[in-house]
């Protein structure tokens, strides 16, 4: 690859390294912990959690709803950049503006973190899209886990100095261990909003997707056209319903471990070492992994992390110690990011390059449906059986159908640009 296709490569995977600060810092850290105990504090817990359920699915609900309009337009338009850019700077005020809600105001900080929460999903419409446009085909397996692991480590590294901040508040400058943790806010925004840079210079627009009209009509049409055809997007249709089953128990793993090892009675310094395990180890796999899909092909490198994630989830249901759970930590970052950055550019080898836009539209649309089964079926098999180590069959069960969903996808090249 030439020195400008590396800087290409380089500079849009550098958004993972921007925009994963958000996924580790906010969304899976600080936001949490603090929305229930320093904004909620005129309710109960279960009350807090209510209203957090209630503004998450505010946000998934609206990319459902625009995800592959949205994408159209970035096609027709060639403003899948420009796009990117407007829900990146959504996405970065409402984390910034966060680090200034008052204690006692959860009103606030929930419409900021769901605005917060709507750009980061949007942007990745269009990061995602623009994966077909910054390197050759063959190279996508491999770009798509650089991605996937500076994305870990740069998630990981800021999420570890804001940790430290907060458990030795004085020793970085704050009062209290709630200042540091609004300032983690603040933080990820700054590195948010710097390390979106160097896509927005050095990874060039890719063309429209020509057609007559405004861009907002061309982006209908195009879309009605997709939906007209579908039975000419089989591979990718099944592809996506294998993605939604598999990627489900993955997204329920990342967001129920926290809530399952607290509930074995592992205590929280040893989730979060646990969390920062995944991060690091979760960089090199990642890239790993990529390599791994252009050697044996991205379907085998899934099917191989989705066995490990069955063993995980077994062993996981008779877990005693927490260093157990440190271990199974490092098996989760092994092939975390692998499943994803594969999945990724799978699919992306799948699809008619011209509307890509629009398909990660579908793609990003399926992965906020994923939370519909998981997390309850996580429930209710801990509920029904008496016992939350049950509730890992659930996610056997999911990462099992997916798995033989995935062995129907063939990869026939690229379906036909819609009409």
């Amino acid at each position: 690859m030439s020195a400008p296709g590396r800087r290409t490569v380089w500079s849009w995977a550098c958004y993972d390294w921007a925009n994963s600060a958000y996924a580790t810092v906010v969304l899976a850290g600080f936001f949490p912990l603090l929305f229930q105990d320093f904004w909620s504090t005129d309710a109960d817990a279960a009350t807090a959690n209510l209203r957090l359920g209630w503004f998450n699915a505010s946000a998934s609900l609206v990319i459902v709803l625009t995800a592959p309009l949205l994408g159209a337009v970035g096609d027709r338009a060639g403003a899948r950049k420009r796009l990117l850019l407007a829900f990146a700077v959504l996405g970065v005020l409402g984390t910034g503006l966060l680090a200034g809600v008052p204690g006692g105001d959860w009103l606030a900080a929930g419409l900021l973190f769901t605005c917060a929460t709507v750009g980061f999903m949007g942007a990745n419409i269009f990061y995602d899209a623009l994966l077909v446009s910054v390197a050759p085909r063959e190279r996508w397996h491999a770009v798509s886990g650089l991605g996937f692991g500076l994305g870990y480590l740069g998630g990981g590294l800021l999420y570890l100095g804001c940790v430290l901040a907060a458990l030795n508040p004085a020793a970085f400058g704050f009062s209290s261990t709630s200042e540091a943790a609004l300032a983690a806010f603040g933080a990820t925004a700054l590195w948010w909003a710097l390390f979106t840079l160097p896509l927005l210079i050095w990874v060039p627009e890719p063309a429209a997707n020509a057609g007559d009209g405004t861009a907002l009509g061309g982006g209908f049409r195009q879309l009605a056209a997709t939906v007209r055809q579908l039975r000419a997007y089989r591979p990718v249709l099944v592809f996506l319903i294998a993605y939604w089953l598999y990627i489900d128990a993955v997204g329920t793993t990342i967001r129920m471990a926290v809530a399952y090892g607290r509930s074995l009675g592992f205590e929280q310094g040893d989730l979060i070492v646990a969390l920062l395990i995944t991060q690091f180890v979760g960089f090199p796999a990642a890239i790993a992994f990529g390599w791994l899909g252009e050697r044996i092909g991205p379907r085998r490198g899934i099917f191989i992390g989705l066995g490990v994630y069955i063993g995980i989830c077994a062993w996981g249901a008779l877990i005693q110690s927490a260093w157990e759970f440190y271990v199974i930590a490092v098996l989760v970052g092994l092939v975390q990011g692998g499943v994803q950055s594969l999945s990724r550019s799978l699919y992306a080898r799948l699809i008619p390059p011209a509307a890509a836009g629009e398909f990660f539209g579908f793609y990003n649309l399926l992965g906020k449906f994923a939370a519909l089964i998981g997390p309850p079926l996580f429930g209710l098999f801990g509920a029904w059986f008496g016992d939350v180590r049950y509730s890992m069959l659930a996610l056997i069960l999911l990462f099992v159908a997916g798995a033989a969903v995935l062995t129907r996808v063939r990869e026939t090249g690229p379906a036909p640009a819609p009409a």
